[in-house]
């Protein structure tokens, strides 16, 4: 933990990031994939073609998050501010992290991709693009909104462990309540509420 970054260390670290991703966000965007599925009128090969590129819009929206992550972890070993979890050991900076996710759950960004997140059928309807060219911006724009939806939550990483696999699991079912559960956005706004409240007191245990 000790040691200077090398390249190495860095691309090891984005492919980690990566996975965990795409871990993450396959179930959330599973729905939205068997509804574009079933929405194209091709048969066959073309429509598994269409749906890979839906696909890989999406996940290019997530490695770039990846990227972002990824340098953002390597700022953190920097300054010697991780533990051997690869957890932020300073109680402070720990605070402020969830202080700042929690006030993003409760922003007017986060409640408009929320909302955009949580019906996929209109989504579809909505930004329906043909052939497999339309296939990729339609995937990459609902990255874009699942990005605007959770990429603040995946920041809580740094503060319970970025291979903590409990808590993966846990943001993974937060997700899904969010976006698919009866009350989404309410959910959304309590978790802000009490990331905001649990920072402040992670910040003053210093």
């Amino acid at each position: 933990m000790n040691a200077a970054w090398t390249l190495r260390d860095f691309l090891l670290t984005f492919t980690m990031w990566v996975v965990m991703m795409i871990v993450m966000m396959t179930p959330v965007a599973a729905p939205l994939l068997l509804v574009f599925r079933r929405s194209r009128p091709q048969a066959g090969h073309r429509r598994l073609s269409s749906a890979l590129m839906f696909g890989a819009g999406h996940l290019t929206i997530w490695m770039g998050f990846s990227l972002v992550a990824a340098l953002f972890q390597g700022v953190l070993h920097s300054g010697a501010l991780l533990s051997p979890a690869m957890s932020i050991n300073s109680s402070l900076i720990s605070g402020a992290v969830l202080i700042v996710v929690g006030i993003y759950q409760l922003t007017p960004l986060k409640s408009k991709c929320l909302t955009k997140c949580q019906s996929p059928i209109d989504f579809m309807m909505a930004n329906w693009r043909e052939g497999a060219t339309g296939a990729l911006r339609l995937g990459l724009r609902h990255g874009i909104y699942c990005l605007g939806c959770c990429w603040a939550l995946m920041f809580v990483l740094f503060v319970v462990g970025v291979m903590n696999y409990a808590w993966i699991a846990v943001l993974t079912a937060f997700v899904l309540l969010e976006k698919f559960g009866p009350y989404g956005l309410r959910v959304a706004r309590l978790a802000g509420i009490a990331l905001i409240v649990a920072g402040a007191v992670t910040a003053t245990s210093s």
